[in-house]
């Protein structure tokens, strides 16, 4: 694979793309193990946060990434930056690269704002962190490889995301990951929480998860917003959870092995039960732990060109 220079959809990857990531993932994986979890792979590369949206994980995430790299990090908050002054958005990027940064991680509400980024971006590297209702590859990443640690592949599989796929980066990215790698998608939701279109969506949908739920080997529970709620996309969240909620009593209905995610963070007794949530074949914190590592090796490969990982 041809090193990219930017990570903006999980389509810059490609399968073959996504699987390299996976490989190297592996590596970062052992890392973090480590007593002391530290590499020099990045040291002496200076990377950004620019979060324009409050975040936690993922925010976090490519922090401690890019300090077991051994980078330099830098935090952009809106909050006390000159953006409240009126500063543009260009402006800002411009100044903050001016000051030699080698990557810039981008979270915005605004749905194509990394790729403006990128498109002004001189020499730094722009890894998408989520935009708007778009896209973000590095959870798909994250999920993929949180999926194959426990199933060695994902061909074949067939995997139901359920809830809200219409307000979902989280849902367009996985759907082209998973499908990429051989895996067969399932969109479970009311009709109020589809996209108006699926044009480009490689994907079934179903509005039954009761149907859906016993052919599973994956199920991937969406958190639902509860901003919903007042623009009357659902009639009220006791009627949701009944329909699509993960409870106890379609639980059952899994698999033995099925495997249930969540891209965090989790409204227990909405989306999915506590207990469920709980279970051995829940791997939501397993996504959290793999987060860091995948991350390590998105860092690695669009900005570690000359280093050679296997030395250290």
């Amino acid at each position: 694979m041809t090193q990219p220079r930017h990570l903006l959809s999980i389509t810059d990857l490609g399968a073959e793309g996504i699987q390299d990531v996976m490989r190297l993932t592996d590596s970062f994986v052992e890392v973090s193990e480590r007593a002391i979890p530290k590499v020099p792979a990045l040291r002496g590369k200076t990377v950004v946060s620019l979060f324009f949206e409050d975040s936690t994980r993922t925010r976090l995430s490519f922090e401690t990434a890019a300090k077991r790299l051994s980078a330099d990090t830098m935090n952009f908050s809106v909050s006390t930056s000159s953006v409240k002054k009126g500063e543009s958005l260009r402006d800002t990027v411009e100044t903050i690269e001016a000051m030699g940064v080698d990557a810039m991680v981008v979270r915005h509400s605004g749905a194509g704002v990394p790729w403006q980024v990128a498109a002004w971006s001189r020499g730094s590297s722009v890894i998408n962190a989520g935009d708007g209702w778009h896209e973000h590859p590095t959870q798909a990443l994250l999920d993929c490889y949180t999926i194959r640690q426990q199933r060695q592949s994902l061909e074949g599989l067939r995997i139901a995301i359920v809830g809200d796929i219409r307000h979902s980066r989280v849902a367009r990215s996985d759907v082209l990951a998973f499908s990429a790698l051989g895996a067969s998608v399932t969109l479970v939701a009311p009709p109020t929480l589809l996209p108006p279109s699926l044009a480009g969506w490689p994907a079934e949908v179903s509005h039954d998860l009761d149907e859906v739920a016993p052919k599973c080997d994956v199920v991937y529970l969406l958190r639902l917003q509860r901003e919903r709620m007042q623009e009357a996309l659902l009639p009220s969240l006791r009627e949701y959870t009944a329909t699509y909620g993960l409870t106890r009593a379609r639980a059952r209905l899994l698999k033995d092995d099925a495997l249930i995610m969540h891209p965090g963070p989790v409204n227990r007794g909405v989306e999915i039960a506590a207990e469920v949530a709980d279970r051995p074949n829940s791997v939501i914190t397993r996504q959290v732990a793999n987060g860091v590592a995948v991350r390590m090796a998105v860092l690695f490969l669009l900005i570690g060109s000359g280093v050679d990982l296997a030395v250290h």
